[in-house]
């Protein structure tokens, strides 16, 4: 038999609901007083898990800092399989962009927490995108790595401005050029790593 389910902590609670308002009405328009009100518990209650506004929005970003891992996957595959997901969540009701993007427009550049953090997930995209290049044998990895990621944030802003999913394959189509001149067979459904790649 199954485990009964453990019960959410108060802080994963509090984190939970953060996490909820902060991405669909933003950061800057909700308050602790807000959060704390949704939950039912004190202001008190609230910064007895976080000390902070600042604590808890730096909480809510690491919570949503979920890297990317390889799969068994052709690492070509998998990378146009990222657009494939993001088509996926922009048809999503409460897509609302990247948090990561959103929190750094939202409190500035000069929010070094948060600022911190954006780039950190950022960069760890990219991070997977070469190493999935390197698989492949590309020869300016790194490079590629930039333009695919430019290509993401690229779509997600489209999206958000014309709230069309068909970006994320426009973005995909674009990805596919980049790879065929890395010199990487990206032709017809089937993604396989070009013959040259792999000498």
């Amino acid at each position: 038999m199954a485990p009964p389910p453990t019960q959410q902590t108060m802080k994963e609670r509090i984190l939970e609901t953060a996490d909820k308002l902060f991405y669909l009405q933003g950061i800057r328009a909700i308050g602790v007083d807000t959060i704390a009100a949704e939950i039912g518990i004190s202001k008190r209650t609230l910064y007895n898990h976080f000390p902070s506004k600042d604590a808890l929005i730096a909480a809510y970003l690491e919570r949503r800092f979920v890297a990317q891992r390889p799969s068994d996957r052709p690492p070509a595959e998998q990378i146009l399989a990222t657009f494939d997901s993001l088509e996926r969540r922009f048809a999503a009701k409460d897509f609302r962009g990247c948090p990561f993007v959103n929190a750094v427009a939202e409190l500035g550049p000069t929010d070094r927490a948060v600022k911190k953090i954006a780039i950190a997930f950022k960069e760890s995209r990219r991070i997977w995108f070469r190493e999935r290049l390197n698989e492949l044998g590309v020869a300016d990895a790194d490079a590629l790595a930039t333009q695919l990621v430019l290509l993401v944030d690229g779509a997600i802003a489209q999206d958000l401005v014309r709230d069309d999913p068909a970006m994320a394959r426009a973005a995909k189509e674009a990805a596919k050029v980049l790879l065929r001149n890395a010199g990487v067979d990206v032709g017809g459904d089937a993604v396989k790593q070009h013959k040259r790649a792999r000498q």
